[in-house]
């Protein structure tokens, strides 16, 4: 004769579709850090399009016979090149010339996986010295 064994506590309960229910609740917040991640590189890239564009503004609208709209053109131009609207939606360029500075803003949206979550606005500023004629001496 066998002399029967304790059962430890819990034995005997059916752990079935316990692997389902933990799919259920860690995939979505899965789902959410893998979108985020999208997200936020889509939102890199775009102020890094941004960046460029304002840097070529201020290049073309720092020379001596530069204009501020020669510079706003060239940053439409980089941002058209760069992927236009995919890339940076709603963009615009501004810029301010002075005697010793110029100045170039652009603004736009970085596009949006999950609309409405995420508040995807880009603006980037750059700024240079005006090339200017001095005389030997002066600043």
């Amino acid at each position: 004769m066998s002399i029967p064994r304790p059962r430890p506590a819990g034995a005997g309960r059916c752990d079935s579709g316990s692997v389902s229910l933990e799919v259920v609740v860690l995939f979505p917040a899965a789902l959410l850090l893998v979108l985020s991640a999208l997200q936020g590189a889509l939102w890199f890239h775009a102020r890094t399009v941004a960046t460029a564009a304002a840097s070529a503004g201020v290049t073309v609208g720092r020379a001596e016979d530069g204009t501020v709209a020669s510079a706003v053109a060239a940053s439409a131009s980089v941002v058209e090149r760069s992927g236009g609207s995919s890339v940076l939606g709603d963009a615009a360029a501004s810029g301010t010339r002075s005697a010793t500075t110029m100045s170039v803003t652009v603004t736009g949206r970085a596009p949006q996986i999950v609309p409405g979550v995420f508040d995807a606005q880009v603006r980037q500023t750059v700024t240079g010295a005006v090339e200017r004629v001095t005389a030997p001496g002066s600043p």
